[in-house]
């Protein structure tokens, strides 16, 4: 889905967060520039709003992550379906798919 140029796919800030962090702690090695690789395959950022943040808090806790329960609030809010390895999106009512 992700590589059929029809599609519209959205990178949230969340993600670009979570990997700033990963990277910055050594767990992530990441070549080249995650804006450059955004623009180069016609990814859309994706911003966080004030009351997506908000919204996180009135999701029941299937899922502890910060990031993730962002994402599915981002999902919900904009309509858009996930792609992920992660199962607990499917304890929320938010399409995905399983990559």
């Amino acid at each position: 889905m992700i590589s059929d140029g029809s599609n519209d796919v959205f990178v949230s800030a969340a993600t670009a967060l979570e990997i700033a962090i990963k990277k910055s702690l050594g767990k992530l090695k990441l070549d080249g520039n995650f804006m450059d690789g955004l623009k180069r395959y016609r990814f859309t950022p994706l911003t966080i709003t004030s009351e997506q943040a908000l919204a996180v808090g009135d999701l029941p806790y299937h899922h502890r992550d910060p990031f993730d329960r962002l994402l599915t609030v981002q999902a919900k809010t904009e309509g858009l379906v996930l792609v992920t390895r992660d199962r607990h999106f499917a304890d929320y009512d938010v399409d995905y798919i399983e990559a």
